[in-house]
């Protein structure tokens, strides 16, 4: 956990910039993430929120009043089983973490990391669930581009490789294809890497070299 959550609560929500300090390198590895914070009261039945969540909602802060329904309603449709269960165990004022999507005014996704964990008094009396927004779309979406970038290039070094092993072989680029996997199952290299290492051996060679020593090079990449 980060922090004492009812210490965190006990004022009125407002700034969250002293809880964003301590969630940004926990959940955002250093990177700045928008953090919000929440409250939700057993006997009141009420919910507090602050004006970062309201705005990952798509409302501008102090225009809505939040309550389960309208949280619900955010809840991206292929999430709200999910989020019902959570949602269960927040107004019963049980721990509870949860990653899911909210969709806001505007129609926009957002993926979010919700942790929540007992509110008490000073009594040490059950009073209701306090916790975290944490909106990590961008991180998301940075590593879905990060990962599309090296299947391409994945693919671009794969593909010289087969067309190299397909001039010299005279066959397809199935084949050819086997030929890499064969050699990478047998080296323990990945094809990608394979690929790469064999294309590197022939780097400034003329293609009657190339063809001359493909057998051997092909056989002796490590």
């Amino acid at each position: 956990m980060v922090g004492d959550v009812n210490a965190q609560f006990t004022a009125p929500i407002g700034d969250d910039d002293e809880v964003h300090n301590d969630l940004d390198l926990v959940v955002g590895h250093g990177e700045p993430q928008r953090v919000g914070r929440f409250r939700y009261f057993l006997g009141e039945q009420r919910w507090e929120w602050s004006d970062t969540v309201a705005r990952m909602h798509g409302y501008e802060p102090g225009t809505v009043e939040p309550n389960t329904e309208l949280l619900l309603q955010h809840k991206h449709p292929e999430d709200r089983p999910q989020v019902a269960e959570v949602l269960d165990r927040v107004v019963q004022g049980e721990p509870f973490s949860s990653r899911h999507r909210i969709v806001d005014t505007a129609g926009q996704v957002h993926w979010v990391i919700v942790v929540g964990d007992r509110m008490l008094d000073d009594d040490g009396e059950l009073i209701g669930t306090a916790g975290f927004y944490v909106d990590v779309t961008d991180v998301l979406q940075a590593d879905v581009s990060a990962v599309v970038t090296e299947v391409a290039e994945s693919r671009a070094v794969i593909e010289q490789a087969k067309g190299v092993l397909m001039v010299a072989y005279g066959i397809s680029a199935a084949r050819a294809f086997d030929i890499l996997v064969w050699r990478s199952q047998e080296t323990n290299i990945k094809v990608r890497d394979l690929a790469a290492r064999f294309l590197a051996a022939f780097t400034g060679r003329l293609p009657s070299e190339v063809l001359s020593d493909l057998d051997h090079t092909l056989l002796t990449v490590t």
